[in-house]
């Protein structure tokens, strides 16, 4: 006969080797999330713990530099974004803006040449709701179910996220933008003479403003759609609307979509990054809502948006630049002054992308701004540069500049006494060709023994180099014969 005790001890075991299983269990799911899932790891792009003014992605510090197409690669069904992506992969470049298809935009728009954001038929542009058997949209189609999704768009729009990801691209998806004028609101599938849920029956510039209970449903029903759809990508970041100064859209209409984009991730092992636009040109931002990572500005030259908000400790990009002509310096020299003056993402409107042309060789178009294949490989000289540098102990410092040669400017990022990225070069002028010039720069350095590098900006070529040993104070250095701008690395040996 069993005693007592014994039924006692039997079930104190049985309870101690059920917790030993159960802890078991937790350390095997606690090594299966760090060592596998993504959400626990830094694979997924994310701000960089030792230094949010950048990027971490797969591992490794990042700073984003893109030249692509008008937005247009996925709605527009004749754009051959393989091609597309290909190229920028073989530029070495590695950011592309993606808009969602909630917007689009007509031949006629901004006067830009082949638009891969205006389809040319009904049945080439494709987005998140499906259309309807009811004639009598404004594009020539059939109207649009917003209560219906549009599997077709979701397959492609997961297809090109992926292919991105595979060449190590960042893909800035962008849900919303304004309509600038009445006929962009006109094709607006959220427009009600385009559906038939008798959904948008407002003005343009009431669509992001919270006003229309119906209109703010069909967008946070979008949002969610495409958050789910794309949970699991290790290379994007959501951007709530696209130049959201223009067409009246409010700030508490922008935190609403922030919070739908939370709240819907709020279970997925990943969260990505959100991003405001905030400006053209630079101003300061006030009062960002805790969830925005990254504060993009467009046409940001001179790039006083970094310095301004530099205080945030977030990313600081420009991820929108043209109408400026079409030389290529207009957009090189940008870049290059923006991610020396501490800004992270610089991506360059690329016109010479087209439907017709989905690597980039289009060279006669219209369009108010620049873009060629010469400009994405001078580009990919600026990304590799700065990427030759431990950059995520460095900050932005010109005071070290003392003097620099009359007709130039010259920028500083620095890690003092150890690493010092330096750029110079002569504000252009569209239509007047640079001289070719040799400068002076005078710059304060600690004690040490350094080494030097001059970089040729359009060929990637180290033009000048040396070593020196230094006292402490002012140092001179010469530049090679350079024209229109020069880059400097200096490393304390």
């Amino acid at each position: 006969m069993v005693s007592s005790n014994k039924i006692k001890r039997f079930v104190e075991i049985k309870r101690e080797v059920k917790k030993v299983i159960n802890g078991i269990y937790i350390l095997v799911f606690a090594l299966f999330v760090l060592c596998v899932s993504p959400a626990f790891s830094d694979k997924v792009l994310a701000l960089h713990p030792r230094n949010p003014h950048y990027f971490i992605f797969r591992g490794k510090p990042l700073v984003i530099v893109g030249s692509g197409e008008h937005y247009g690669a996925v709605l527009n069904l004749d754009f051959d974004y393989i091609a597309y992506l290909d190229e920028l992969q073989e530029k070495g470049l590695n950011h592309t803006r993606l808009f969602s298809g909630v917007y689009r935009e007509i031949a006629t728009s901004f006067g830009i040449t082949d638009n891969t954001l205006a389809p040319l038929a009904p049945d080439k542009y494709i987005c998140p709701w499906a259309r309807s058997n009811v004639p009598g949209a404004k594009d020539g189609g059939n109207k649009f179910d917003l209560t219906k999704w549009n599997d077709s768009y979701f397959k492609r729009l997961k297809d090109f996220i992926q292919q991105a990801s595979k060449r190590g691209i960042i893909v800035e998806v962008n849900l919303f933008c304004p309509f600038y004028d009445d006929n962009l609101w006109k094709v607006s599938p959220m427009n009600a003479l385009n559906n038939i849920n008798g959904v948008g029956n407002c003005p343009s510039n009431e669509v992001y403003t919270l006003k229309h209970p119906d209109l703010t449903a069909v967008q946070e029903a979008v949002t969610r759609k495409i958050v789910q759809e794309l949970r699991n990508a290790d290379n994007i970041y959501y951007e709530v609307c696209n130049e959201p100064y223009f067409g009246g859209v409010t700030m508490d209409w922008q935190k609403h979509i922030i919070k739908v984009i939370v709240e819907t991730e709020k279970n997925f092992p990943i969260k990505h990054l959100i991003s405001l636009n905030i400006a053209n040109g630079s101003v300061k931002v006030e009062n960002p809502p805790p969830e925005v990572s990254i504060f993009n500005f467009h046409y940001c030259y001179p790039p006083d948006a970094v310095q301004m908000n530099y205080h945030l400790n977030k990313v600081i990009g420009e991820n929108e630049t043209g109408f400026r002509g079409k030389e290529d310096v207009l957009y090189r020299t940008e870049g290059w002054d923006f991610i020396i003056a501490g800004g992270a993402l610089y991506s360059n409107l690329d016109y010479s992308f087209t439907y017709k042309h989905p690597k980039g060789t289009f060279r006669d178009y219209q369009s108010p701004g620049g873009g060629s294949p010469t400009l994405r490989r001078q580009l990919k000289i600026l990304k590799d540069f700065i990427h030759g540098f431990d950059f995520i102990r460095m900050a932005p410092d010109n005071a070290v500049i003392k003097a620099v040669s009359e007709g130039v400017k010259a920028r500083a990022l620095v890690e003092e006494g150890k690493q010092y990225a330096i750029y110079i070069h002569e504000p252009p002028q569209v239509g007047k060709q640079a001289n070719e010039r040799q400068v002076e720069i005078k710059i304060e350095l600690p004690e040490g023994t350094y080494s030097y590098e001059w970089l040729n900006t359009k060929t990637g070529n180290v033009d000048k180099r040396g070593k020196f040993v230094h006292k402490g104070g002012v140092r001179n250095l010469i530049s090679p014969i350079f024209k229109e701008d020069i880059a400097l690395r200096i490393m304390r040996r």
